[in-house]
């Protein structure tokens, strides 16, 4: 039974999730970093630092991040990017496997269709997860980064089984 860390990246939050996978996954660990308004690298060197500490405490053996999305900003983007960075680099260092996906194929994976909201999402992690508490949209985001791996490892699992390559 893998345990994920999951990935949200952000330059201003960045949400992070521990599941464990397995029949029923469960979540160790949901929230978020809230970075200072310090300049930019100091803020990588922050996301970079902390997720370092996430793993060494609670031993993830995959990493699962949201992919970049290319928006009507380019300069967001470029900081997402180097955010994401950031983060994949903390768990390249410390040997994990690094899986990406996209926005829409996290939606798909959780609610079912790739256009749904974040209410939406926080509703379906909350559920999947048994959450007695409502999650911050980023930490749940984080989350279902970690659920789409979980559940796009056991398809390619069956597939496997089945006789069909992934």
């Amino acid at each position: 039974m893998p345990r994920i860390l999951g990935i949200d990246p952000g330059s201003t939050v960045t949400g992070y999730a521990i599941v464990d996978s397995g029949a029923e996954p469960r979540a160790q660990c949901i929230d978020c970093l809230r970075l200072p308004r310090e300049n930019f690298p100091t803020r990588w060197g922050i996301i970079f630092d902390f997720l370092s500490d996430i793993i060494k405490q609670y031993q993830p053996e995959q990493m699962a991040i949201e992919d970049v999305f290319v928006s009507r900003n380019a300069a967001s983007a470029l900081k997402l990017g180097q955010a994401r960075g950031a983060a994949i680099c903390a768990g390249a260092s410390a040997g994990l496997q690094v899986a990406e996906y996209t926005p829409t194929q996290i939606k798909q994976a959780i609610v079912g269709r790739g256009h749904a909201d974040k209410k939406q999402i926080q509703h379906m992690v909350s559920v999947l997860l048994h959450s007695p508490k409502r999650l911050q949209a980023d930490a749940a985001d984080a989350a279902a980064v970690a659920l789409c791996h979980i559940h796009h490892a056991q398809t390619a699992r069956r597939m496997r089984m089945a006789g069909a390559t992934p």
